[in-house]
């Protein structure tokens, strides 16, 4: 490539040059909109942005093309995208504003509709044919790149393409739309002062009455989660239950059905049999006949042990209403009070009784600390503009002080908030041109305190924020998790294993003094709770994973009718009145033909684990974790990086002890 071309194309993109040696790029953060109008500037000028630059990509001579500089151009195109994307994804999610939200959104739905066009685009596509990649890293982005337009479509006749683009840009409409009603109008429950029997002083206090004696109880999991495991009256928790699984509504089960045979026509005009048989083949498992067979493999480890718990939360129910077990009937609402119970009774712990050990706070300033001594980085806070008042900015720098990442953290939930947990990767890093990521972690935690079950989680989606910021490839494209969907939460994952040793756990004290210590025996406690129910716990995902494989199949069928099916199927059966797949955002979010990969992705993060043989705090191994797996994000393929990390192949071993609930830390 001419250099006048390149630094052309730079103009465009405002792109710094490389950062030398010694030097650190500028603070970059994320844009923070006060009203609709500024979404739309910014908006109207980033697709400008993407419009000229890919013009001037597919205007570059084929002969040209055939050079190592195609595939950083090509990077430098898709940065434009990022910074567009990016920041739209965390407004839509996070944003207090519900029309600030609507702009964004909208801005997305012409972005994907442009970034599809882009796959599709013939001329781009010949000119990355032709590169000549000069690097391991870029040969790799360069076969990644050539697969996405191929799947997109870039390659079929033009009566089949035209389809093919309608399809995506619909199937990202109702995404958009899916989104909205899960997180959107969600309303309440209500409940009396006496269906608030069982529930903890510090829950009623945050929950007074009304002026008509009524007590307001929001669809957020601070709320549902510690009602259903100690609320007194099984008809509350009944309601609670049915209304929580209704979130989304009719329209979100239409939404689903509509995607389903979209997905499938798709498959169709590239000659597939079903959606997953299309979107598989670039992934871990390869093919949905292997995916079958895992999960054919965990249902037959786990089927025994459900029945085994589910016997146990039976009788647990039988003694406290004081009623024979063969007159027992163990319902769905059930289970989290009667397992909670049954934690409590055989192990002495007590979920919301660990908020005090584990301070929301202090948690997060324990996760820093992990970070800095395992991996060498440091979590600097920074005044930065936000977008409410509970979210917070860090620097994070290495050991040399130099700044290498951006991360904000939101963690509490309010109305209109995305109301699961998760990180958006908003920001790529790229470093051949000194390009630094940026995640955010995104959360609706208790703000007085965290039980053991949501440490893991705070855990979980700092490793995947870790993931994302302590990518060190060469380009953005393949960024921290930009990697095969069925390896993306192994990292994760595997961070779940620090809450669930004594060294690292207590460290924790360091952070909040007065809190009381987790010692030895209360861990080993902890930990023997947490393998109570596994097999509950396995074969709801065996469920999920089912359901989603059978929407991606050959026949999809009626969405509520498919997953009632497969409950009713199950030992506990399906619940009248519930409509839980019209709040299963993974299958409008990226995890369609994915959602597998949760188990698939486990049996590598626990076999990574066992590096470390029990002794969690070895900078040794986590340094090297770092720098084989973390830092590569996705330029190496995932079999690689788990082989050379482990020295072997990996092996299925400890999740199917973890799955079975016979597993021994």
């Amino acid at each position: 490539m001419k250099r006048s071309v390149l630094l052309c194309v730079f103009a465009v993109l405002g792109l710094a040059q490389k950062v030398g040696a010694g030097e650190t790029a500028a603070r970059v953060t994320l844009p923070v909109f006060a009203d609709p109008t500024q979404v739309q500037q910014f908006c109207q000028k980033g697709l400008d942005r993407l419009q000229q630059t890919i013009a001037a990509f597919a205007a570059v001579p084929l002969a040209e093309a055939a050079s190592p500089a195609t595939m950083p151009r090509w990077d430098a195109l898709d940065i434009v995208g990022d910074d567009l994307g990016g920041p739209l994804a965390i407004v839509s999610a996070t944003s207090p504003d519900k029309a600030v939200r609507k702009a964004a959104d909208d801005c997305t739905l012409t972005l994907s509709a442009l970034q599809t066009q882009l796959y599709q685009n013939g001329e781009v596509y010949a000119r990355l044919s032709r590169a000549t990649p000069d690097s391991p890293a870029a040969k790799r982005l360069q076969m990644l790149t050539l697969e996405g337009f191929e799947d997109s479509g870039v390659s079929l006749p033009g009566e089949k393409r035209a389809r093919a683009k309608a399809i995506f840009d619909r199937i990202s409409a109702l995404g958009v739309e899916f989104k909205r009603n899960s997180s959107e109008n969600l309303g309440s429950v209500t409940m009396t002062v006496a269906e608030l029997e069982g529930m903890p002083q510090s829950y009623r206090e945050s929950h007074p009455a009304n002026a008509d004696g009524l007590i307001e109880l929001k669809m957020n999991y601070p709320d549902f989660v510690p009602f259903m495991e100690n609320a007194i009256s099984p008809e509350a928790r009944r309601r609670y239950y049915t209304a929580f699984n209704r979130i989304g509504g009719e329209r979100n089960l239409a939404i689903l059905n509509e995607a389903a045979q979209l997905r499938k026509e798709l498959a169709s005009l590239f000659g597939k049999p079903s959606f997953a048989h299309h979107i598989i083949a670039r992934r871990m498992a390869g093919s949905p006949e292997n995916v079958l067979r895992f999960l054919d493999s965990v249902q037959a480890k786990v089927a025994e042990a459900e029945l085994r718990d589910l016997a146990t939360l039976r009788q647990a129910k039988a003694d406290f209403l004081g009623r024979p077990v063969a007159e027992t009937k163990l319902e769905r609402w059930d289970t989290t009070f009667y397992t909670e119970r049954v934690r409590r009774s055989r192990f002495n712990v007590d979920q919301d009784a660990l908020r005090r050990y584990f301070p929301t706070e202090s948690s997060v300033a324990w996760l820093m600390d992990l970070a800095q001594r395992l991996f060498a980085v440091r979590f600097v806070p920074a005044e930065v503009p936000v977008w409410h008042p509970d979210v917070r900015y860090f620097d994070i720098v290495d050991a040399t002080g130099q700044r290498i990442a951006g991360a904000y953290f939101d963690l509490y939930p309010r109305e209109g908030k995305y109301n699961h947990a998760a990180v958006w990767p908003v920001r790529g890093g790229a470093t051949g041109i000194g390009r630094q990521p940026i995640s955010v972690l995104v959360t609706n935690m208790n703000r007085q305190g965290l039980d053991h079950g949501e440490l893991e989680t705070l855990l979980h989606e700092f490793g995947h924020l870790l993931h994302g910021t302590l990518s060190r490839t060469e380009f953005s494209s393949m960024s921290g998790t930009s990697v095969r969907r069925d390896f993306v939460e192994a990292p994760s994952q595997m961070l779940e294993e620090w809450a669930r040793h004594l060294e690292p756990m207590a460290l924790i004290r360091n952070h909040c003094t007065d809190c009381p210590a987790v010692d030895a025996d209360l861990l080993r406690r902890i930990n023997q709770a947490r393998r109570f129910g596994a097999g509950i716990h396995y074969s709801r995902q065996h469920v999920l994973a089912t359901f989603d494989m059978a929407m991606a199949g050959p026949q999809p069928g009626d969405s509520l009718a498919t997953y009632s099916a497969l409950e009713k199927a199950s030992a506990l059966g399906h619940t009248p009145g519930t409509m839980f797949p019209a709040r299963f955002g993974h299958l409008l979010g990226g995890y369609a033909a994915g959602y597998y990969g949760y188990m698939w992705s486990e049996v590598i993060a626990l076999d990574m684990a066992s590096q470390w043989h029990g002794k969690l705090m070895n900078t040794d191994v986590s340094l090297r974790y770092r720098d084989l797996v973390l830092a590569r994000g996705g330029e190496t393929p995932a079999e690689q990086i788990v082989r050379e990390f482990l020295g072997r192949e990996p092996s299925p071993t400890a999740f199917f002890a973890e799955i079975t609930g016979s597993r021994h830390e």
